[in-house]
């Protein structure tokens, strides 16, 4: 995939009693018996963190993790729960232990589960069972040095599939073993890269490499490497998705149990000046050379088998040469695989598909896509014809989506009620509660939304969020928030790390707005900031405040503020320096100088498409929209003069802490009002408890301060 499709796990989000059916909402207090405050740091950190559901293969059960937060990790704990899909018995507690599990996977026969975890004497995630029909502790499946990640069952059941890593010309796992020692007992701490990135996120990668193995599944079984010895894996391209925990290979069991088909790149190593491409390949069970099933310039990811066995699905993008974004179309395959060319099944729309899922009972495939806000639920036939919108909630998003015989569950937010449950079986419904009453108790309102016409033709959506106690009357300061990606999109959603509404607590009214760039409106609106990766997107920003103003008479035209994070907070960077009207600025982890962003980022070919040509090619695109460039613009009446906080994690490799230095120093150059917040041990999002309250008490602070 382009480097410029970049992870965003931006942390996601109905409104009580009006977006509930009335079934549901019965069980909640009458709004004015409840006693409700302004949201609370403490109200964000510590709802209930609700996970992705996995539904069992006889639709009877859905497991899931819940985490309970605390401030300080050494108190927070997650734990498996339980919900029967065939009954309204409150979901029930299924293990007790502090680490967490993930990577969840049911046995055929619905009684037993896999997951990953990391428990006492591990050194590495392992693979856990547990019993669900007869109860009990779980059992460690796996004791491998580097761990095992994404197991999934077999269609008998016996046999696991599951990825681990191996180091460079390691043959077993005592080679494994032997090498680990090794490095832990160098006495250098060198580092050393012959390709490219070196980097991701907020680790420095290493010479590990992803290998699919497969097991009997029991306790003390031998794993076996179905890629080892193949000339597939000696290639110096191949490899998988970057993802926290290391490479992804995307495998499935075929629907006979005889094969494996997964998606690999074999050209990672060209990251630094080409797109990298994820191809699929079949493996026999018994090892030998993967046959590569597709030939082309597309990748794919997500693979799934429709429940006959008789079609593989999968997302898909067509990497497009020299564009920036490219839609995740569902395509298919007739099974077993004799045309390598895919039929796209959604051709015709103009959206990328989130997530799929395919109940056993059903000849539609099921799907959600991002539109203006919100998430939904829609389904086609398996041709691709009629497709239609599914009954959804009116507002918020579905944000997992997992289908088990008959039933299909999935977790529902909005940025006024925390995640919880759903099932999706015709009309949605709630199956637990984690946060419902803590969030029936915040003053809060739903997003209203708005459009307008941008000066190019374009129509650009808006969210606006009022604070709590909110008086039409009265009038209140504005603050723009300008979300990161920038191919991503305003989510009516509960989120924890620019919450909406505490954000808005202090008396602001916050606007969002879908700059060009974003998802959620089409491949051509994404695409637009090619070539004009600040410019466009920040008159869309101002254009918006000014519509804002214009339509609701509440808001302090004379106190504007505007800021936001990643590709937010490169915006907030760029309206600084090319506009005096907000008195007051925000950036957190935002770029300074795209030439600089360019080569020390963790992706560069993604950066360099967008502007047309590399940074010595001398395009006016490097320059006329670097921040640091426009920034001495004083005799145009622009220029850094807004009193800017700046705010960075020290191990952010996506936009480095040299960005944040060069913005520091330029305004404190200037004489600028100016504050530079650093935090050591965080990445590019702040994500330990204490150092998000002290983020949001800097930020209420530095808007009040000249917001006044």
């Amino acid at each position: 995939m382009k480097p410029s499709r970049l992870p965003h796990p931006l942390t996601a989000l109905l409104i009580l009693g009006a977006a509930l059916p009335a079934a549901q909402a019965a069980d909640i207090a009458p709004a004015q018996a409840i006693a409700k405050h302004a949201i609370t740091h403490e109200d964000v950190w510590l709802m209930k963190r609700v996970g992705a559901p996995q539904p069992s293969p006889d639709g009877k059960w859905a497991v899931f993790s819940v985490t309970d937060s605390a401030y300080d990790s050494k108190e927070q704990w997650s734990d498996l729960w339980i919900k029967s899909l065939t009954d309204d018995t409150p979901a029930r507690r299924l293990t007790f232990s502090k680490g967490g599990e993930g990577a969840l996977n049911w046995s055929p026969d619905s009684k037993h589960l896999i997951f990953v975890a990391k428990r006492d004497g591990d050194d590495a995630g392992q693979i856990y069972r547990i019993d669900i029909a007869a109860g009990g502790e779980a059992q460690r499946l796996t004791t491998l040095t580097l761990g095992a990640r994404q197991p999934k069952y077999s269609p008998d059941g016996k046999q696991i599939l599951f990825i681990s890593d191996v180091y460079p010309d390691t043959a077993d796992e005592e080679a494994v073993k032997k090498a680990a020692k090794e490095r832990k007992d160098r006495k250098y701490s060198a580092r050393a890269y012959e390709s490219f990135p070196p980097r991701f996120f907020d680790k420095w990668l290493d010479d590990k490499k992803a290998r699919l193995f497969v097991m009997n599944a029991e306790a003390g079984a031998k794993p076996r490497d179905l890629l080892s010895g193949s000339k597939l894996v000696d290639l110096p391209g191949f490899g998988g998705a970057q993802g926290d925990e290391g490479q992804s290979l995307d495998a499935v069991w075929a629907p006979d149990g005889k094969s494996i088909v997964f998606a690999a790149s074999t050209n990672r190593h060209e990251a630094a000046r080409a797109s990298s491409f994820t191809q699929i390949y079949a493996l026999p069970l018994g090892g030998g050379e993967p046959q590569q099933l597709t030939k082309d310039a597309r990748s794919y990811h997500g693979l799934k088998f429709s429940p006959d066995g008789k079609t593989l699905l999968t997302l898909t993008e067509e990497e497009a040469p020299g564009k920036v974004y490219d839609l995740s179309r569902l395509a298919s395959f007739a099974w077993p695989m004799t045309n390598a060319q895919p039929k796209i099944l959604t051709a015709t729309l103009d959206r990328s598909i989130s997530r799929i899922a395919l109940p056993s009972d059903s000849k539609r495939i099921y799907f959600t896509y991002e539109h203006a806000g919100l998430e939904q639920l829609h389904s086609m036939n398996y041709a691709g014809g009629d497709q239609r919108q599914e009954t959804s909630l009116p507002t918020g998003v579905i944000n997992s989506l997992n289908a088990g015989g008959k039933a299909m569950v999935g977790v529902w937010e909005s940025s006024v009620n925390p995640p919880e449950i759903y099932a999706f079986n015709g009309t949605p419904k709630r199956l637990t509660s984690f946060n419902v009453e803590k969030a029936g108790a915040i003053d809060w309102q739903a997003p209203e939304h708005f459009w307008f016409k941008a000066a190019d033709g374009r129509q650009v959506h808006n969210m606006l969020i009022k604070p709590a106690n909110f008086d039409p009357s009265k009038k209140y300061p504005l603050f723009s928030v300008i979300h990161g990606g920038a191919h991503n999109m305003w989510r009516d959603g509960f989120v924890l790390r620019w919450n909406y509404h505490l954000l808005a607590k202090p008396g602001y009214v916050v606007l969002l707005t879908d700059y060009k760039g974003s998802t959620g409106y089409g491949e051509e609106f994404a695409r637009a900031i090619q070539f004009d990766p600040l410019k466009g997107p920040g008159d869309d920003v101002n254009q918006a405040v000014d519509e804002a103003v214009k339509k609701y008479t509440f808001i302090d035209g004379d106190k504007l503020a505007a800021g936001g994070a990643s590709y937010g907070g490169h915006l907030a960077n760029w309206l600084q320096a090319t506009t005096t009207r907000y008195k007051a600025i925000v950036s957190h982890a935002g770029e300074m100088d795209l030439i600089m962003q360019w080569g020390t980022s963790d992706s560069v070919y993604g950066r360099e498409v967008n502007s047309g040509g590399p940074v010595w090619s001398n395009l006016p695109v490097w320059r006329e929209q670097s921040p640091i460039m426009q920034g001495g613009n004083h005799e145009k009446g622009t220029g850094f003069k807004t009193p800017i906080l700046i705010t960075i994690g020290e191990l952010d490799y996506r936009v480095p802490i040299n960005n944040a230095l060069m913005n520091f120093a330029a305004q404190q150059r200037l004489n600028v009002p100016s504050k530079l917040v650093v935090f050591p041990d965080e990445n590019h999002w702040i994500l330990k408890g204490e150092n998000s309250r002290y983020f949001y008490n800097e930020v209420h602070g530095w808007l009040a301060k000249y917001l006044k």
